[in-house]
Formats: structure tokens, sequence, C-alpha cells
């Protein structure tokens, strides 16, 4: 069953461009870049979430991560 997102593909894709553009633009390596990612997924998940669901979220983000590099 497909997955249906409140989020249009070109609003999403817009996005990434400008995170990777901004890699880079820093010349990040590869595990620079995901450093920085994986730290500013934690921010988000601490600034946007109750406590008490922030371990279901990381685990779910984490799942879909492990699908992603399949």
């Amino acid at each position: 069953m497909p997955i249906i997102s409140k989020y249009s593909n070109q609003e999403v894709e817009q996005i990434i461009a400008e995170l990777l553009a901004t890699l880079k633009k820093n010349n990040a390596s590869a595990e620079l870049s995901l450093m920085c990612l994986g730290n500013a997924a934690s921010i988000i998940i601490k600034d946007n979430f109750p406590k008490q669901t922030r371990e279901q979220i990381a685990e779910s983000f984490s799942a879909a991560l492990k699908d992603a590099a399949k």
C-alpha cells in the first residue's frame, strides 16, 4: 500500500536540493554530511516532539532510513 504524503514531491525535492547544495558548497565529505544531517534530525526531534514520543519517532525514522538504504 503506497504511503500518501501531505507534502508534494516538488516541495520535498526542492528542500533536499537546497540541503545538498549547502553541503556541496561547504565541501562536506560524505561522513561530515551524514553527521550534520543526523545532528539536524536529532535537533528536529528534540525541538518538535514531546519527550515521551521522541524514542518512537527516532525508531520510525531509523527504520525508514534502513529501508531506503537497501
